[in-house]
């Protein structure tokens, strides 16, 4: 039972930090006013932690060395003490305290239900490896959603069918449904960045402001998850046509070299290789500065949107070593 109860919360929780890690919107208070706020865990670090009410609306709570964080007492009334590190994800609970400059609540009082503190203790421990599974397996999640209506139930009986159960099943679906989201966006990429740098005639060495280019992107691709790298070659229309096919590739796979044997970029995030030649010119071939550009590389960092939140394309950044031959 405790096991069945574990893995709902566990999908609760995953389901709310996929959300909160969204454009979810947060509330701003008023420096020294008084707040009281009630609601659930969805985000949690060292010496804070933040907590969505009824509506939908976000408060960042600081927590500090005077702050006062007990279980609800009982008939007898009183309670037991709780350190910072027991507040977890998905606890539901009521916070007082006054704003602070920063528009966060800072809390002097932090009191929770014994039951849904023994319950958000039970699925902590769960809740990171089914995270790190969340972004390996789409299985996981199906399974997750097949038993929605059974552990909703249980979920129920076990919380004695309090409203806060009913909430917190609610937010169990919409999690599920969003980690579907997230897991069908794995293998949709997105163009993060386009990189030019440009070659003389016919040679397929690199410049140093074409690899202080390359430094740049392999550092960019250093900060994501679930990057790829694609690199295309081309050429200007001077020469045998065939000769330039080889000449294009040669340039591509320069660049190639230079993010692997330079900046260590393992081979599987090199996603796509090609000299085009003489084709796709960007500038008219007629002309020395139309060739000059047409002599180039182009080096597209591309980011899975489901492992990537917030992507976005940015401007091209073109690197010209002094091609005027």
């Amino acid at each position: 039972m405790l096991k069945k109860i574990s893995v709902l919360f566990a999908a609760l929780i995953i389901g709310v930090s996929s959300v909160f890690a969204q454009d979810a919107q947060v509330r701003s208070l008023t420096s020294g006013q008084k707040y009281k706020i009630k609601g659930v865990v969805v985000s949690k670090d060292d010496s804070s932690f933040t907590v969505r009410d009824a509506v939908g609306v976000d408060t960042n709570v600081v927590v500090g060395s005077n702050t006062s964080i007990k279980t609800k007492g009982g008939f007898f009334g009183g309670g037991d003490a709780v350190a910072t590190n027991g507040i977890t994800r998905g606890l539901s609970l009521e916070v007082e305290g006054r704003g602070d400059t920063s528009g966060a609540l800072a809390a002097t009082k932090v009191r929770f239900g014994k039951d849904d503190f023994r319950v958000a203790q039970s699925i902590d421990s769960r809740v990171a490896p089914a995270e790190d599974r969340l972004t390996q397996s789409e299985q996981n999640a199906q399974r997750i959603s097949g038993q929605i209506d059974e552990l909703l139930a249980i979920s129920n009986a076990t919380r004695g069918g309090a409203k806060a159960a009913q909430d917190s099943a609610d937010a169990a679906i919409a999690g599920v449904n969003a980690t579907n989201q997230r897991i069908s966006s794995l293998d949709d990429y997105v163009v993060q960045s386009t990189s030019t740098v440009n070659f003389k005639v016919a040679s397929a060495i690199l410049s140093p402001e074409a690899k202080t280019s390359l430094d740049q992107v392999a550092q960019a691709a250093m900060t994501m998850k679930g990057y790829t790298i694609e690199i295309t070659g081309f050429a200007s229309a001077d020469g045998d046509e065939k000769k330039n096919k080889v000449l294009s590739q040669k340039r591509a796979q320069a660049v190639i070299d230079y993010l692997v044997e330079t900046h260590n970029v393992p081979l599987r995030r090199i996603g796509t290789s090609y000299g085009f030649g003489e084709l796709q010119s960007v500038a008219d071939n007629t002309t020395l500065e139309g060739r000059n550009q047409n002599r180039r590389v182009e080096v597209k960092l591309l980011a899975s949107r489901g492992l990537n939140q917030n992507v976005e394309v940015r401007k091209d950044a073109t690197t010209d070593p002094s091609t005027d031959q």
